[in-house]
């Protein structure tokens, strides 16, 4: 009986083994889209575009995200372990999240989320020792989480709040008016647009703010975006009423914004173009309103951000003759500069004015450093951080002596420290509870030499004791562009990929800010391969310092990062198991056609430019996908709404990638609904999300589930 009872589990055994590797072993038969006959020529060179067509809002565009939509979910609903992926995510990420508070006026106010809900809620209170109340929750606005809080600003006394609303992860975003002391909105409404922040004025009765002209009706998913304009809003008065303060119909393609100053006096204007850091600035006297705007910085030479003012004189932080960065003062009235804080060795990221001092914001090898300094530029002290990892925070006004700072690290969650600016004591105010244990975490960094010999750092993170035999399923992220770095930080995904036996690695490559300007520059334009090459080294050096082989390895990295997998996946298609490009720039050729796309072309190049399309073309994901490769499995993730990068993109790039897949490998397309580029995508989305990537994952890089959920359950 006992042996019939062994046969008949063994069987099952046998059935299930079966049952959940029947999708590797059968050749996915994709949908067939239709192909036209599109060919463009670049500068003499012929380049076809077979699905065009999946770039119009069309019912056969629709048809075919249904069809692609229909087989991944297919795919990922057959692997078991998702369901116990999906409860663990859920588990862990159900904890208290705070924010940093903040005041106005004389109220504080923080973000709070209780654990699970789709959207933040916005607290005030009259005291940073009680809770408060709740005084804008976004969960209220729709009923699936979709609308999101996008920015808020108050005014000098705290009695008005300006609030922007984005809707399905869209970068159009609406602004109101709130009135703090009885939660009422004001008559005042902006209309839907890419609108930058809000700058209240000194007396609250009116704010600065940016917008583009209207987008046309039912285009905005696609439309280009040009000439964005500087205007003054009068609250009481409708947005038609609005005033034109500045614009620059020289060109275009700059990008004008500004702010008021906290004493009220002035008015800055930043001019920009594209996502270059440089800018131009310009400024006006708020105190004589029929003054005019005057040029401060006329040229487009180098990054000038604004800190603060004593009366006429400004402080700005620049990377003008010093790549990472410095602080100088100018006298508006005599032109003179002078340099009040020198270049360090690290870089500086941002600087705040608090006590009357000046808070600097180092990167010291991707990892943060505060140093406090006078207003002569006299060095007073280091704030002493807990570890190595990212901190952000020291908001406040000129002359507060208290401020909020937070620390997280890859094994640390976020903590909340309040700090005393006079006498440098950190006091711990808040901490997340998280159900997990950092000391059985291990954190490190370590140095590689890219193909050119440059050193680059990349942090590695994983459970203590593996062994480093070449088996351990590593996950590698990067991202490599537009002056943005990539430092540590808590995860709780990431945390339940190393939960799964899983190491984690972060290459801070070329292109980003962790060591200035000189590193962002050397992977922009002609030198975007530098990026690529970066990546390939680190996972060469995983593979060969033997965390792992390829075909445990797999790469993720969105919007630019999503770029970065999808051409690293075509230049090296055998050092990798699976790859998961996120809403990448795919089509290389017509990333400037589409939304706010032009504005890349600082960091790209632009194909109407020869010797750069030259270069785009060399390593655009769309154009170097080879018929009869065998590309390991890849996982294409994006959104309906995302209108940053066009989900065309990933539609066309997917299409292209499977009609080229020579090996068995599944090439899968996952389109999120109601979604967009990724910010403010409600919590369940999120978790569903990374529940079918980590499931993809299991499955193809053949992973032993050693999660174990708070009941104990598994599914080896």
């Amino acid at each position: 009986m006992r042996e019939m009872m062994f046969k008949k589990c063994f069987v099952v055994l046998i059935a299930t083994f079966f049952a959940a590797n029947v999708i590797a072993q059968t050749k996915i038969e994709y949908p067939k889209p239709r192909k036209v006959e599109q060919t463009d020529d670049y500068h003499g060179t012929k380049v076809a575009d077979p699905y065009r067509w999946l770039e119009e809002d069309s019912a056969e565009t629709k048809a075919w995200i249904e069809a692609q939509n229909k087989l991944t979910f297919s795919y990922l609903n057959q692997i078991p372990q998702r369901e116990v992926i999906k409860k663990r995510l859920t588990e862990l990420w159900n904890y208290e999240k705070y924010s940093a508070p903040f005041k106005a006026g004389k109220r504080y106010f923080y973000y709070k989320n209780d654990g699970l809900q789709n959207q933040s809620v916005l607290y005030i209170t009259d005291s940073i020792r009680d809770a408060g109340r709740v005084f804008l929750d976004p969960n209220k606005l729709s009923a699936d989480g979709t609308v999101a809080l996008s920015g808020i600003s108050f005014t000098d006394d705290g009695k008005l709040m300006a609030y922007g609303i984005a809707t399905a992860g869209s970068d159009r975003t609406v602004w109101r008016v709130k009135d703090v002391e009885t939660g009422n909105d004001l008559s005042d409404v902006l209309k839907p647009n890419r609108q930058g922040g809000i700058s209240w004025t000194k007396d609250g009765k009116g704010f600065f703010y940016s917008r583009f002209p209207e987008t046309e009706q039912g285009a905005e998913l696609r439309s280009q975006t040009f000439n964005q304009k500087f205007y003054f809003h009068r609250l009481g008065t409708p947005q038609s009423e609005d005033v034109l303060i500045y614009e620059r119909p020289d060109n275009k393609e700059y990008f004008i914004g500004g702010s008021v100053t906290e004493d009220g006096d002035w008015l800055i204007i930043n001019v920009g173009k594209g996502t270059s850091p440089q800018n131009m600035v310009y400024f006006k006297s708020l105190k004589s309103p029929d003054t005019s705007i005057q040029p401060l910085v006329n040229e487009l030479k180098a990054n000038y951000s604004f800190i603060g003012n004593d009366n006429d004189k400004f402080y700005f932080l620049t990377d003008k003759d010093a790549p990472r960065g410095k602080v100088v003062l100018v006298d508006t009235k005599t032109g003179k500069w002078t340099d009040l804080i020198p270049e360090a060795k690290e870089t500086l990221q941002g600087v705040d004015f608090i006590n009357n001092q000046l808070v600097l914001n180092y990167l010291k090898d991707a990892y943060t450093q505060f140093r406090i300094y006078d207003r002569d530029g006299k060095f007073v002290r280091e704030v002493q951080l807990p570890g190595i990892g990212s901190a952000g925070g020291f908001g406040g006004k000129r002359y507060d002596t208290e401020t909020f700072y937070t620390y997280s690290s890859y094994n640390a969650p976020p903590a909340i420290y309040r700090y005393d600016m006079k006498t440098g004591k950190s006091e711990l105010f808040r901490q997340a509870k998280v159900n997990f244990n950092s000391a059985d975490y291990e954190v490190k960094q370590v140095f590689y030499n890219s193909k050119d010999g440059t050193k680059i750092p990349m942090f590695i993170v994983h459970k203590k004791g593996i062994k480093l035999d070449g088996t351990n399923p590593t996950l590698l992220y990067g991202y490599g562009g537009f002056n943005i770095s990539q430092t540590p930080g808590f995860s709780v995904s990431r945390l339940v990929w190393m939960e799964m036996g899983g190491v984690f690695a972060v290459a801070n490559l070329r292109g980003g800010a962790e060591y200035g300007e000189s590193w962002h520059e050397a992977g922009t334009k002609l030198k975007k391969q530098n990026v690529f090459d970066d990546f390939i080294g680190a996972a060469e050096w995983l593979v060969a310092n033997k965390y792992t082989s390829p075909k445990k390895l797999a790469i993720q990295g969105g919007s630019n990062g999503g770029l970065l997998v999808g051409a690293v996946l075509n230049q090296r298609p055998d050092l990798f198991g699976a790859a998961l490009p996120a809403v990448g720039v795919m089509d290389m050729l017509r990333f400037p056609k589409f939304t706010i796309g032009w504005a890349w072309t600082s960091d790209y190049g632009s194909p109407d430019n020869p010797n750069e399309f030259k270069a785009i073309y060399a390593y655009s994901p769309l154009h170097n996908v080879k018929k009869g490769t065998k590309y390991p499995a890849v996982l294409v993730t994006t959104a309906d709404h995302d209108d940053r990068v066009f989900p065309a993109h990933s539609f066309k790039y997917a299409a292209a990638l499977q009609e080229a897949q020579g090996g068995d490998a599944p090439v899968l397309i996952r389109i999120e609904t109601k979604a967009g580029h990724g910010a403010g995508k409600p919590t369940a989305k999120v978790i569903e999300e990374q529940a079918d990537i980590y499931g993809f994952l299991m499955k193809n890089l053949e992973m032993q589930n050693n999660l174990k959920t708070e009941n104990g359950s598994g599914n080896k």
